[in-house]
């Protein structure tokens, strides 16, 4: 594979709401891509998630909610964001919302904490800065789970 190729699935896999930092991270080091350009690319196109999904939630939603198939699946995930959030930001305040994103688990991200953002009310600027931070905090995690599951295989390894 092309460093183009590994650089364009790097962030693909950082701006889908399944994978994000959990995905992208641990592929971009697998591959070969040092940790410090992996975390950087990979930090970088997951905080996009946020003003994408901003602008996709301030825009075509609108139109989107007229389908009923739409509305139903909306509904649903909405409501589930705001479950799993609305503890959080009462309690945190936009800082909930960062520690929600940061934490790197499924169906927590830059994506469910953009929506619960929207969802409970939150500024823009504040959802923004939020993500951004949640995503710095998660890849900090994630890379660095990486990399000491790398140091342990390799002490193990050497072991056997």
């Amino acid at each position: 594979m092309t460093y183009f190729g590994i650089y364009f699935w790097i962030a693909f896999l950082s701006f889908l709401p399944i994978s994000e930092l959990r995905g992208a991270i641990p592929f971009a080091i697998a591959t070969g891509v040092p940790w410090y350009f992996a975390f950087a690319i990979a930090v970088c196109f997951n905080a996009l998630v946020a003003p994408a999904c901003w602008i996709f939630l301030s825009t075509l939603h609108k139109i989107f909610l007229k389908m009923n198939w739409y509305k139903n699946f909306f509904e649903r995930f909405i409501e589930r964001a705001r479950i799993k959030l609305h503890k959080k930001v009462e309690r945190w305040g936009w800082l909930g919302i960062a520690v929600f994103v940061a934490i790197p688990l499924p169906l927590t991200g830059a994506w469910t904490g953009t929506l619960g953002a929207w969802v409970l009310g939150l500024s823009k600027r504040k959802t923004m800065l939020a993500v951004l931070l949640g995503v710095l905090t998660s890849g900090v995690v994630v890379t660095s789970m990486v990399l000491l599951g790398i140091q342990a295989l390799s002490f193990f390894i050497k072991r056997v």
